[in-house]
């Protein structure tokens, strides 16, 4: 695609999709204490119109995108890659050691997902990729590029932006 041309865009937000979850991010060497945020999502993909006129059908969309909130919904996020925090499964526990602090956390209440902080930033990553794996057996070919922001709270989001792989086969 020749990178003058003109893209459309849809964009899906609010209603469901948002999660709240509890962290502990790493800042330097710091570890913030554990707390919870009320997160909103957003996606917006873009591409040329399909036959029918459209991008992509908003529903597929919000789908994909709140089955990713679905999965981080009243958990807690553990940065699996930390390396500012030491991680540990114990069977049906997960242990999270920082210094002199350490947290036991049951396996059920966690999502371990394969980041190294739990930053709105990599939580978009984490989320784009689901969104993308989502869209690419969708035979979405005409979606070029995907985007994610995740908000804490109102006025403070961050977020991840890419194109989709197939974008970039001919």
């Amino acid at each position: 695609m020749p990178g003058d041309a003109p893209l459309r865009h849809v964009t899906v937000e609010g209603v469901r999709l948002r999660f709240a979850a509890a962290h502990m991010a790493t800042l330097g060497e710091e570890l913030e204490p554990l707390h919870g945020h009320n997160y909103e999502v957003r996606c917006r993909v873009e591409g040329d119109l399909t036959d029918d006129r459209w991008v992509i059908d908003f529903s597929v969309l919000k789908r994909l995108a709140r089955e990713a909130c679905e999965r981080l919904d009243h958990r807690f996020l553990l940065q699996e890659r930390s390396t500012r925090v030491q991680v540990a499964r114990d069977g049906d526990a997960w242990t999270v050691a920082h210094g002199e602090r350490r947290y036991r956390f049951p396996a059920s209440d966690v999502c371990a997902l394969p980041i190294e902080n739990t930053t709105a930033e990599l939580l978009a990553e984490w989320i784009w990729g689901e969104v993308a794996a989502g869209l690419a057996p969708g035979g979405h070919r005409n979606v070029v590029r995907l985007a994610v922001d995740v908000e804490e709270m109102p006025g403070q989001a961050g977020g991840y932006a890419a194109a989709l792989p197939h974008a970039t086969q001919a």
